[in-house]
Order: structure tokens, then C-alpha cells, then sequence
């Protein structure tokens, strides 16, 4: 079972998170990760688009590596958001923790992405986890962009 966040934990991992190491990005603009990768870029994160199919291509700036271990040891990655099935996530999740250590801070896994056993494990190698949550949907909801299209979000604010 899945704690959920409070909106005050996934504030603070938005507003901390500098750089997001994204695995399984598609370089197809109407695919789910293009568009949130790309929302995530615009709105000042440095994104790291992982996908070994388009590796060496560029998305938002960035060159597309084709795994984490591709990532250099000098470059900081605060968040790793997964795209992929939860039968990958294991997998993902210990070659963070090996090859990102102390850099990173939290695993994100997307909206339909749950894997109890890797959630377990980045939790014990002193990770934030986050399940089935978008970081983009979330961000639109805590910084009030819902709100603008008339979706309630449960946030009182004096803001627009």
C-alpha cells in the first residue's frame, strides 16, 4: 500500500529539485513524457531525457542518453521520474541509487507507475518516493495554473 504525499512534501520536492533525470522520455510530441518533460523544462528544471532508442538525439537542449550510468559523476540530479512499466522499476531504481548515490533526492514514478519492493528500497537508501503522481499535474495544482482553467484543487489562495 502507498502512503499518499501531503501537499506540503510534494511543494518542498517541486521547489528543491533543480535538475530531473527523466527515464523513458519519447522524442513523439504527443506522448505523455514528451509533453511533461517538456512543461517540466519550461518551467526552469533542467531535464536529462533518458531513452536508449533515441539516444544521442537532443530534446529541450539536452542530448538523450541511453541510461542513467550515461549521466556524468559531476552532474547533479535531484530527481529521477520514471516513464516506464513497474516491472522496470526495480532495475531503475538500484542503478540510480549506485550510479546518482547522494546526488539524488527523490524517485518519481508517474501516473500508473507503483512498485512497492523499489519504493521499499529507495525509502531505505534514504530517498523521497513518489508514486502515481505526475510532477507536471502536481505542479499546475500547487502553483495555482488549475485554478485559471476553473479545476478545483482544493487550495485556498487569494492568488489567480
Amino acid at each position: 500500500m502507498t502512503s499518499t504525499p501531503t501537499d506540503a512534501l510534494l511543494q518542498k520536492i517541486l521547489d528543491e529539485t533543480k535538475v530531473i533525470a527523466a527515464v523513458g522520455v519519447s522524442t513523439n510530441p504527443v506522448r505523455p513524457s514528451y509533453f511533461v518533460t517538456r512543461y517540466l523544462n519550461m518551467r526552469g528544471y533542467r531535464v536529462i531525457p533518458i531513452n536508449p532508442a533515441s539516444a544521442g538525439q537532443t530534446l529541450f537542449g539536452e542530448t538523450i542518453l541511453a541510461s542513467i550510468e550515461d549521466i556524468p559523476k559531476d552532474t547533479p540530479v535531484d530527481m529521477l521520474d520514471i516513464f516506464r512499466r513497474p516491472a522496470f522499476v526495480p532495475a531503475l531504481v538500484d542503478t540510480a541509487i549506485e550510479h546518482l548515490g547522494d546526488r539524488l533526492k527523490t524517485v518519481w514514478m508517474q501516473v500508473g507507475v507503483e512498485h512497492a519492493e523499489a519504493a521499499r528500497q529507495a525509502t531505505d537508501a534514504g530517498l523521497q518516493v513518489i508514486q502515481n503522481r505526475c510532477p507536471k499535474i502536481e505542479y499546475q495544482r500547487l502553483y495555482g495554473e488549475l485554478r485559471r482553467a476553473g479545476i478545483n484543487t482544493g487550495i485556498i489562495s487569494s492568488k489567480l
